[in-house]
């Protein structure tokens, strides 16, 4: 059975990929987002792109990566160097994880992106403690620091949290963008905010960045 599923996986991937292959690129960026969540946030960026009708030969998003922040950042740097070799490479990387209780492979990803000598082409899109946080500014804007409690990590407590105001969440929902859409220029702000008084504090917890790619791709058309 598990054998069956990785081939259907390996098969739908590879499907995907001729399908982007086979579409017309449209004159505005190439971009590459992958992400931590094989679910959460691939649905969550899919729905995004749909609604604003983003070209699929301009965008791929993946979340076969694995949940370290490492191999996020080292899958991204893998498909982007595979697309060097075409004639039609990526313009920007988007990575796209969370802190929560990662640590080391954290700071690694971080510094990684850092190190990377391709000027505006890889950039980290962190969330701390995980993306419902993100999903949480929405609702409201708090800028209370998460620490674990007991059996509870940082992330089960923004989930909680996030849970209180939208119930019927949970990860890997469908349609979470779509639902959330109403009330995405005040998670936008709510983010710049709590970003600019983590930065003030001299920490990242917490903060997002989910809201700086999210502008980048709202106006890709435009840029």
């Amino acid at each position: 059975m598990g054998t069956d599923n990785l081939h259907h996986k390996r098969k739908a991937k590879q499907v995907s990929r001729l399908q982007r292959q086979n579409a017309k690129r449209k004159p505005y960026d190439k971009v590459l987002i992958v992400c931590e969540g094989e679910k959460t946030e691939p649905n969550y960026f899919n729905e995004l792109k749909d609604h604003y009708e983003i070209n699929t030969a301009n965008i791929e998003i993946d979340g076969n990566c694995g949940s370290s922040p490492k191999s996020v950042v080292n899958h991204a740097i893998n498909l982007y160097t595979k697309e060097c070799d075409t004639d039609n490479g990526f313009d920007r990387v988007y990575c796209v994880f969370d802190k929560d209780s990662h640590g080391p492979a954290y700071e690694y990803a971080i510094n990684k992106i850092r190190e990377l000598n391709l000027k505006n082409v890889f950039y980290a899109i962190p969330s701390v403690p995980c993306f419902e946080y993100w999903l949480l500014l929405h609702f409201e804007l708090t800028t209370s620091p998460y620490s674990a409690t007991g059996r509870k990590s940082v992330g089960d407590l923004a989930l909680s949290e996030l849970q209180h105001y939208f119930p019927e969440y949970t990860k890997g929902s469908n349609g979470v963008f779509l639902k959330l859409i109403g009330k995405l220029a005040e998670a936008k702000t709510h983010a710049q905010l709590s970003l600019k008084e983590a930065k003030e504090n001299a920490t990242d917890n917490p903060s997002t960045y989910i809201h700086e790619l999210i502008e980048y791709l709202q106006n890709i058309k435009n840029l």
